[in-house]
């Protein structure tokens, strides 16, 4: 089913049995391989530099450092890894300052399992995925203070399709088979996309689909 390259993952929990059972979770994904477990945050900042997994699921809380304290070192250093953030906290402050540290996810342990299968594979694709627990109220915290402006007009009508359906979660061959047309087009008009509005990666694009109105909070499960 999977024929490109699997995901490749660190695994960092101080909870043995937390650590394992994901490990055994994960393993059974044919589109992802485990590459090392770590039970402290400065293990864990060792087999990233050393391994450079696409995906490092860091707990929140440690022995020796924090989980977000670990991401915002390696985020400092420019690694390319994606950091998920573990946690119970279902509190929007822990998860402000996880983003604020560099991570690209935040998963809650009390949520199934099948949802940390989405969130990983959101996050390899380049989103950032937010709890569904959380998510409606952090797009109401992010519109309160960024009002929602009229779209536009710099993009064509097809440009204004793509750039929702990219800040939807859609994969190229997604939006491909939506629009019925072909993945070069896609890729054509993605790039344009960003050229125009001067935005660098997706998680800036989410944000301007946001102000635009062309996002909303029913689309927000797990940001892409």
């Amino acid at each position: 089913m999977y024929s490109h390259k699997p995901i490749q993952l660190i695994i960092a929990d101080d909870h043995m049995i937390m650590r394992e059972g994901l490990a055994s979770l994960l393993s059974d994904e044919p589109d992802m391989q485990i590459l090392g477990l770590a039970e402290t945050g400065a293990q864990a900042i060792h087999l990233i530099r050393t391994h450079k997994p696409h995906i490092g699921l860091m707990d929140i809380t440690m022995e020796d450092m924090s989980g977000l304290e670990a991401t915002r070192l390696l985020h400092q250093e420019n690694i390319c890894t994606k950091i998920i953030i573990l946690t119970m906290h279902a509190e929007r402050d822990f998860l402000f300052e996880a983003l604020q540290a560099g991570a690209s996810g935040y998963f809650l342990k009390g949520n199934h399992c099948k949802e940390l299968l989405i969130a990983i594979r959101a996050v390899h694709q380049g989103g950032i995925y937010l709890p569904p627990q959380l998510a409606g109220e952090i797009v109401q915290e992010f519109l309160h203070h960024h009002p929602v402006q009229n779209q536009t007009t710099d993009l064509s009508e097809r440009e204004t399709e793509i750039l929702t359906l990219i800040a939807q979660g859609l994969t190229n061959s997604d939006i491909a088979n939506t629009l019925t047309i072909s993945i070069n087009t896609v890729k054509s008009h993605r790039q344009r996309i960003y050229q125009k509005l001067n935005l660098n990666d997706r998680s800036s694009l989410v944000n301007y689909a946001l102000k635009h109105g062309l996002l909303h909070i029913r689309n927000t499960k797990h940001i892409n």
